[in-house]
């Protein structure tokens, strides 16, 4: 497997593809409707606390404070990584009041839970952020360094319980994988615990069950800052302003990991349908609300619309299907 990945663009398992597409949307068809959206059901594929829930949550928080939608219901379905509230979504043909936060997780649990459902099926209305990994352990841990750990894990993979809030396949899979495969450690052996979402992997790092969690950042955020996580090093190519710690490259390991997260809607809606969602997410996306939101938590603006979104999460879903092929994962 390739050392260095970038997670927007997902995994080649011989080369590393960049794609930046940050504000780039399409022109939106025509929409009739006018004034806020109501009733709006939002989705959350996995636990409170994760990083679709952050996400989906802060963008809700926007769109009802500056008049965009009015009324809106946030709920988890977790299960699958991501692949029950995914089915879920499609049942909601023609409904053109609902949404789904997913992202790269998503993609990848389609495949390797083996369910019937695809993204393909959804319509697609936007990439939001993108956001790097980190490499976490709880302050009482022993490695105070990336290096520390990393001489232990060597040692012994197997006993050695590293965890993740996706499924396999997803983000927080693939980056102890890569990062194993960088500094020499035999992929097959890593001993690798699933949880659904960051809220479920957040007690397992801090009660001591896992020698280190991955994960976005974002999502453990608040507990880096009161002191009961440490970051070892960030996955992005440069430092995050909201967390002092080295990148993995600053370490001595060839290797960059970005996760990224959207939003989905039901299946069998009209241009016109589409269109107000595109518009509705668009102006939540072009406040000052949300700049500030992309602040506070450090996360990078990616957004894509439209069918250059589409098209994105086409060339995803085919690189995915390729990569976990290829580690014998589906």
């Amino acid at each position: 497997m390739t050392r260095r990945l970038i997670g927007t663009t997902v995994l080649a398992s011989s080369m590393v593809l960049i794609l930046s597409a940050c504000g780039v949307t399409s022109a939106a068809a025509p929409v009739a409707d006018s004034g806020p959206i109501k009733n709006l059901q939002v989705m959350v594929p996995n636990a409170p606390g994760s990083g679709y829930d952050v996400t989906g949550r802060a963008a809700v928080r926007v769109m009802d404070e500056i008049g965009i939608t009015s009324g809106t219901e946030v709920t988890n379905l977790a299960g699958a990584g991501g692949t029950v509230g995914l089915a879920r979504t499609l049942t909601e043909k023609g409904n053109a009041n609902f949404l789904l936060v997913m992202g790269l997780g998503v993609v990848g649990a389609a495949y390797t839970n083996e369910g019937d459902a695809t993204i393909a099926e959804a319509t697609p209305i936007a990439r939001l952020i993108e956001e790097a990994g980190a490499i976490f352990v709880p302050t009482n841990s022993p490695y105070q360094t990336l290096d520390d750990l990393i001489v232990a894990w060597k040692a012994d993979p197997a006993a050695f319980p590293v965890g993740g809030g996706s499924s396999p396949g997803g983000p927080d899979h693939l980056l102890p994988m890569q990062l194993a495969d960088a500094v020499g450690i035999d992929a097959s052996k890593v001993n690798y615990v699933a949880y659904d979402g960051g809220g479920e992997l957040l007690p397992a790092v801090l009660g001591g069950k896992l020698q280190f969690a991955a994960s976005g950042y974002g999502e453990f955020l608040e507990q880096v800052k009161s002191g009961d996580l440490r970051v070892l090093a960030v996955t992005s190519e440069e430092r995050v302003p909201v967390i002092d710690a080295p990148t993995l490259t600053e370490e001595g390991v060839d290797l960059v990991f970005t996760n990224w997260r959207g939003l989905l809607a039901a299946p069998g809606l009209s241009k016109t349908e589409q269109a107000r969602l595109v518009t509705a997410v668009t102006e939540m996306h072009d406040s000052k609300e949300w700049a500030k939101v992309l602040k506070d938590n450090g996360w990078t603006d990616a957004f894509l619309t439209g069918e250059a979104f589409e098209s994105f999460l086409t060339e995803q879903d085919s690189r995915v299907s390729t990569v976990l092929t290829n580690l014998g994962l589906v």
